[in-house]
């Protein structure tokens, strides 16, 4: 009989640890923070976590401050929350804890690293005793280690400085190379390092106490810091990877009439960075922030709406708004929150909980989607902006995006967001996390738009990406420097034979000016590039001067345009003349994607073995008419969600408003 008992659970415990991570066809979850603070009503508690089971909210993210645990003379008192754990017990609420080592009152984002081994120690006791604390409770899903991990390092503290001493001590810097002096990028090479190194000590003091739950992980400004994060070294210790992604903090590079695809974008980066790991969205901005925020805003309904369906449309397992309910003090008090000040749901909970309750009755339909591959990968690269930050230090050009830090990335998130306004699913990510062990790459293609270094490592990689039948379109000033800044160009160039020839030279041109490429007219920003061909076919020039080739190389093609197209693109907001060139460049008809480009809109599309959902948004002022491409084999089941109704007829053609999102569930027609 025992022995029958034991093997009884021995085949339980996976359905009951699988309740203590995401897994990939784990349920979407939808979530709204929860903040626990000392002189708050234990009624109201209790309320929140009902509010949250009613409206169809299966998770929330406790801040688990230590100051509020602890007392003065080293006493601890975990009865705050206990009251919050029990009451994610009576109403099913699953809880993530993030850990919060005591810190200034001021202090908006918590802890990143200690300050001493001091402070290391004060923080080792903390863990310890709040991980034995609350790591039996049901209501547990796991860990936050660090919140939003991410920020600039504290050199001038001892235990950042004393790490970088060690790191560098074991890791060779050379400063020339073949003769050729160069910058080191020391301490941008120890960021990659010391973040998931630091994290990854955190998780095994965790784990010292509980090796059953989730660990994960929320960085934040994700596009405007992305040169600080190498996901290879998190994956090898969290069991998911999340994010912050508040349009008041980290949409610097959009104005309010893009903050759909800024969402689309932050969410590609992430989904790119967790790679075989599940992702989810652990913050967004859910209302309100009046003096905290580098940009004050209140998230509209249609906005949250806009969001959410963006971040499932992205292959997350849900996410989690920042916060619930208002903070009654500190830098935050009486911001961010999706209830009013008497407890009352606004308009962004309640559509927030639509959305949930649709994710829920549709729970099996959700939890098995993947994101359809377009293969469209538009990739940046760490070392370019280093490099342009290191070569912009000094230089103060308001009026020229390529003369300051963000060109690299706006760049790149120019071609994003061209292309998903003619309703293509790009991917956006690091040129690390990109796979180029694929035996063949037809009808793949990769964009490296004016990713100004290119590191020798891949090199080889782009050959053989061509090679095997990639496409690969580089613009801008791509490739003009290796991975320490030397210039690779103005001698032997080691990617000549790939790019179709050497690079005469780059010319100031002015902030904008006119470039002819395959008979599409388009705006290019600053600087203008002349090729010396040595294959391949003419596709630009500018008198005898020939400024565009595209070369066969292998079973494949690059696109070469030594032009800043992109952010010309990004800076007129004329994005079709670029789709127009692409399509006429790529030929993509297979892919799910608007017939003509669609100013303002995008879509993002997922698949369920022979079940389509299709995730449209209109941020154009105008209604739209969209004609969808792509769905020959497929015919409309339901829409799934529309909040000013939209809608989509027999010709495939979808009447769209201003701010409205559609979600439209297809199924594949029998032969």
């Amino acid at each position: 009989m025992k022995k029958h008992i034991v093997l009884l659970l021995f085949f339980l415990l996976p359905s009951v640890f699988s309740f203590s991570q995401f897994k990939a066809d784990s349920p979407i979850m939808i979530g709204a923070e929860i903040l626990i603070e000392p002189g708050q009503n234990p009624d109201n508690v209790d309320l929140w976590f009902k509010l949250l089971k009613e409206n169809g909210f299966k998770i929330t993210r406790l801040r688990m401050f230590e100051d509020y645990m602890k007392d003065a003379e080293g006493n601890w008192d975990f009865s705050l929350f206990d009251r919050a754990f029990k009451a994610g017990e009576k109403y099913n609420i699953k809880i993530l804890g993030n850990l919060f080592p005591a810190t200034s009152f001021d202090d908006i984002g918590g802890f990143k690293f200690p300050r001493d081994e001091k402070h290391w120690r004060e923080i080792q006791e903390y863990i310890e005793k709040t991980v034995t604390h609350f790591k039996d409770y049901k209501s547990l899903f796991g860990w936050v280690p660090v919140n939003e991990p991410g920020l600039p390092l504290p050199w001038h503290q001892e235990y950042t400085r004393n790490k970088f001493e060690e790191w560098k001590a074991i890791t060779p810097l050379p400063t020339t190379t073949n003769g050729y002096r160069h910058f080191s990028f020391g301490r941008e090479k120890f960021i990659l390092h010391y973040h998931p190194w630091f994290m990854k000590v955190v998780t095994e003091e965790i784990q010292k106490y509980d090796k059953k739950h989730a660990i994960h992980l929320n960085p934040a400004g994700v596009l405007e810091q992305a040169e600080i994060y190498e996901f290879s070294l998190w994956r090898e210790f969290l069991t998911s990877l999340g994010g912050s992604a508040h349009a008041g903090w980290h949409f610097g590079y959009f104005d309010r009439n893009q903050y759909a695809v800024a969402m689309s974008a932050t969410s590609e980066y992430l989904r790119s960075g967790a790679k075989e790991l599940p992702w989810f969205m652990t913050e967004i901005q859910g209302g309100n922030n009046t003096y905290s925020g580098g940009t004050a805003m209140c998230p509209t309904s249609e906005e949250i709406a806009q969001w959410l369906w963006t971040i499932i449309g992205t292959g997350s397992k849900g996410g989690m708004f920042w916060c619930l309910n208002p903070r009654k003090s500190g830098v935050e008090a009486g911001e961010w929150a999706m209830l009013d000040f008497q407890n009352e749901p606004s308009d962004r909970f309640s559509v927030a909980a639509d959305i949930a309750r649709i994710i829920n009755k549709n729970e099996k339909l959700f939890s098995g989607t993947k994101v359809v591959d377009s293969d469209i990968n538009i990739l940046y690269v760490k070392e370019a902006i280093w490099v342009e930050e290191k070569l912009t230090r000094y230089v103060n050009d308001k009026n020229n995006d390529a003369r300051k830090k963000g060109g690299v990335i706006k760049s790149a998130l120019g071609y994003f967001e061209a292309l998903s306004q003619h309703g293509y699913n790009p991917n956006f990510g690091d040129i690390n996390d990109f796979n180029f062990d694929r035996k063949d790459f037809k009808n793949s293609i990769i964009i490296l738009s004016h990713q100004v270094a290119l590191p020798s490592k891949h090199w080889k990689n782009l050959h053989s990406y061509v090679e095997k039948g990639g496409t690969l379109i580089v613009e801008g000033m791509t490739g003009y420097y290796d991975e320490n800044a030397v210039c690779i160009m103005n001698d032997d160039f080691p990617l000549k034979n790939l790019f179709g020839g050497d690079l005469s030279e780059f010319k100031f041109v002015g902030n904008l000016f006119d470039t002819n490429i395959s008979g599409n007219q388009l705006k290019a920003h600053l600087w203008e590039g002349f090729i010396k061909p040595v294959a391949g076919k003419v596709i630009s020039r500018k008198g005898n001067l020939i400024t565009g080739v595209s070369n066969r190389y292998g079973e494949g093609k690059v696109i070469w345009i030594p032009s800043l197209i992109s952010l010309g693109t990004q800076l007129t907001k004329e994005y079709e003349p670029l789709v127009d060139l692409f399509n006429q460049e790529f030929k993509t008809t297979e892919r799910f994607r608007f017939k003509k480009n669609q100013q303002g809109a995008m879509m993002r599309t997922l698949q369920n073995g022979d079940k389509i959902i299709s995730i449209l948004v209109n941020q154009n002022p105008e209604t739209l008419s969209i004609e969808l491409d792509g769905f020959d084999n497929y015919k409309v089941s339901r829409l799934l969600f529309q909040n000013k109704n939209g809608t989509i007829n027999k010709q495939k053609t979808v009447t769209i408003h201003p701010e409205e999102t559609i979600v439209i569930e297809w199924e594949k027609r029998k032969a």
